[in-house]
């Protein structure tokens, strides 16, 4: 049996994103890495979770992100991506409550694919998700009416990533687009594409830019120059009515505060001290990146890849420690070594919000008859998110 390996990562004043004191000036702008992770959680609460979860029974559903802390993804009945728990979800009509382990705008698509009558959970309301606060409401409605005045609105598709608050897939769905995952982000691009007049047809992307534009140069061979960035802080965008009538796609200024951290410094480092290692990254990633690593892929994609991968091999994986923490304890024993991408330490700091106590206390109020932090979409806004993660459902 082979001993698991710790990952070859060295914490720093700047590790550990949690506490927020400090800027890492290596990431992209607004990208933390502070603090430290707290103590592990009081053992006494391992007992309390599983007699809270043991007494509500088959009425609460507990869902668990990957990038979750292992001490909340064991009272997890599912694993895996954003999309996935929603709708796995969506497969448990018999359960009461739905206990998502995630941040907010999963749990918020949780309750636009469950039933009226089933209530969604989120431990912590303060797990949020950076890249999907990069875009509001207000700021993308304001984009809507610049496209409109370069006269390119009508020609605009918006196809919006998961990671997106429910009231962006709501003006998604409102404005003729769909949704998409890192893994068929390709083929709602294809779909968006396919629209209208080829000549003039656009697609604008949210909220994050570096999977659209990984999508639209890596996989449908574009070129760098067919995509220019909005930002929602500029007047315009920070763009001319030419440069939007050029473009074909207009990718809105967000990012993963997690994957914007992975560099090609990051990637050439970890070539240089383990040879033969295998770069695989998230597309969340800077394009830079992603066109230097092996291999690219979703969440999902990645431990696929980990499960497949020969005995012997070697991976750097790009995406949230947590998981990649995991899969290197997982396939220790079958002699794979897998490290994390960059040796500063550094967990998604929203994630990491959904600790035990915070599960025990949703549990345990729950047991008791009482309803916390519930999520609730409005009808109008779950009406359109609705629509548009229809159209990703009826994508070919």
């Amino acid at each position: 049996m082979t001993t698991a390996q710790p990952l070859d990562v060295q914490p720093t004043p700047l590790a550990l994103l949690l506490l927020g004191r400090e800027a890492d000036p290596r990431s992209e702008r607004g990208v933390e890495c502070p603090g430290d992770l707290p103590a592990p959680s009081d053992p006494d609460l391992v007992a309390r979770a599983r007699a809270a979860k043991e007494k509500l029974g088959d009425k609460v559903f507990v869902l668990g992100h990957h990038y979750q802390r292992d001490e909340v993804i064991e009272f997890a009945d599912v694993t895996g991506d954003s999309f996935k728990l929603a709708r796995d979800a969506a497969a448990r009509p018999d359960a009461e409550y739905i206990v998502f382990c995630g941040v907010h705008f999963m749990a918020e698509s949780a309750d636009i694919l469950t039933g009226d009558d089933q209530q969604v959970v989120l431990p912590d309301l303060a797990a949020g998700c950076s890249m999907a606060d990069m875009a509001t409401a207000e700021q993308v409605a304001e984009c809507w009416d610049v496209l409109t005045e370069a006269g390119v609105a009508e020609a605009t598709v918006p196809v919006s990533y998961m990671n997106s608050s429910a009231d962006i897939k709501a003006f998604t769905g409102k404005h003729g687009g769909t949704i998409c995952t890192s893994s068929n982000a390709k083929r709602a691009l294809d779909w968006a594409f396919g629209q209208g007049e080829p000549r003039h047809n656009k697609v604008l992307f949210l909220p994050d830019q570096h999977l659209g534009r990984n999508t639209a140069v890596r996989d449908m061979g574009m070129s760098l120059e067919d995509c220019v960035v909005y930002n929602p802080h500029k007047p315009g965008g920070g763009l001319t009515a030419e440069e939007l009538r050029a473009a074909k796609m207009i990718l809105w200024r967000g990012h993963c505060s997690v994957h914007g951290r992975f560099s090609l410094d990051s990637v050439n480092d970890v070539r240089a001290r383990i040879p033969g290692v295998n770069v695989l990254v998230h597309p969340e990633c800077k394009h830079e990146v992603v066109a230097a690593a092996d291999y690219v892929g979703s969440t999902e994609y990645i431990i696929k890849a980990l499960e497949a991968a020969p005995a012997g091999s070697k991976w750097a994986i790009g995406t949230e420690l947590n998981l990649v923490r995991r899969l290197a304890n997982r396939f220790a024993d079958e002699g794979k070594e897998i490290v994390f991408l960059d040796k500063t330490v550094c967990f998604c700091s929203t994630m990491n919000r959904i600790d035990l106590p915070h599960l025990v206390w949703a549990l345990e109020s729950l047991a008791a008859g009482k309803v916390v932090n519930r999520i609730q979409v409005d009808p109008e806004t779950e009406s359109f998110a609705k629509l548009a993660l229809e159209r990703m459902l009826a994508l070919p």
